[in-house]
């Protein structure tokens, strides 16, 4: 096997637009989660919502992409007022269930024969992205001799890592104001916010809205990428990555979601490369071609759960910051 050549996939993968993307998504789940304590098991739908912003604005209305992303926002803060108003008073476990339900049902929604004419169906909808490819400046690929890059995943890792940074730096900002330690003191004892007198409810929906618009923006960049988008693509399983990998890097840190996207890519793609290339000269025995997809995931999988029990942090996370109802 070629390592240098598997090394590189990886790497490729982990410093990548689509890296780049869930690390977006996870550092709104990270607002809800890692700084206010808010399992919110639905962050797929605000990617949903935000892709189909993007496209219907562009498709339906002939509005352009920048209107599109301000569409995708605005779609992100009405599901977030429709998800919070009547779930973020429950408790934690019941908060958890009605999110991903809400966002199933989204999904359902979306690909309904009612909708169609706006929304394709399950066909979903395609070619809005001409208008962000021809502002790409970019001519040419990105080669560094170990990682290359195509002129058009180029034009999207701009945006999506200038994205990121404008996200991590308004996370910085936020949780180093009075604003962030209220919303940390929510997640540690949300009685005790609430008996010095702070509307622990508003607080919550204003964390729920922001970390939303973070999917959204995330979802719409998505579609920009793949220049198409079904509701299919946003199932269930997409927020449990975005689990996966804030969890890996370090709930409630400010780089934990985009390490621990950059590090789960990786390590996708590197043991990807590894099983098929053993594959390739036969050495599985038990399983092959389709097997692999999923005993990747078996694998990582597997790393997940050794740093659970060894480091629960995650890789940069602190320990007093998952604890919950520190006094």
């Amino acid at each position: 096997m070629d390592f240098l050549s598997i090394f590189s996939a990886a790497l490729g993968s982990a410093i990548g637009p689509i890296a780049a993307i869930y690390a977006l998504a996870a550092i709104g789940l990270n607002m809800h989660f890692g700084y206010t304590g808010l399992l919110n098991f639905g962050q797929v739908g605000f990617m949903l919502v935000g892709a189909y912003g993007v496209a219907v604005s562009v498709l339906t209305f002939g509005l352009p992409i920048w209107a599109g992303f301000l569409a995708s926002i605005a779609c992100a803060i009405v599901l977030a007022l429709l998800l919070g108003i009547p779930t973020l008073r429950l408790r934690a476990d019941y908060l958890a269930i009605c999110t991903i339900g809400v966002a199933e049902v989204v999904r359902l929604i979306y690909r309904a024969p009612v909708a169609r004419d706006l929304t394709g169906g399950v066909y979903g909808r395609q070619g809005f992205a001409d208008g962000f490819d021809d502002a790409n400046p970019f001519t040419d690929g990105l080669d560094l001799g170990i990682v290359s890059f195509r002129a058009s995943d180029l034009w999207v890792m701009v945006w999506a890592w200038g994205l990121v940074g404008l996200a991590t730096l308004v996370m910085w900002l936020l949780m180093h104001s009075p604003w962030g330690r209220v919303i940390k003191g929510i997640r540690e004892d949300e009685e005790a916010v609430r008996s010095l007198g702070k509307n622990v409810f508003l607080y919550k929906m204003q964390s729920l809205v922001l970390g939303g618009v973070f999917g959204a923006l995330a979802g719409a960049l998505i579609g920009l990428n793949q220049q198409t988008v079904t509701p299919d693509q946003f199932m269930p399983q997409v927020t449990f990555y975005l689990w996966a990998m804030l969890l890996l890097g370090g709930a409630g840190r400010t780089l934990g979601p985009i390490i621990g996207s950059m590090a789960m890519w990786f390590l996708l793609t590197l043991f990807d490369e590894i099983l098929r290339g053993l594959d390739s000269i036969d050495m599985l025995p038990f399983f092959g071609g389709p097997e692999v997809g999923a005993m990747r995931h078996a694998i990582v999988g597997l790393v997940l759960v050794l740093l659970i029990i060894y480091r629960p942090q995650g890789i940069v996370g602190d320990r007093k910051e998952m604890l919950v109802n520190v006094k």
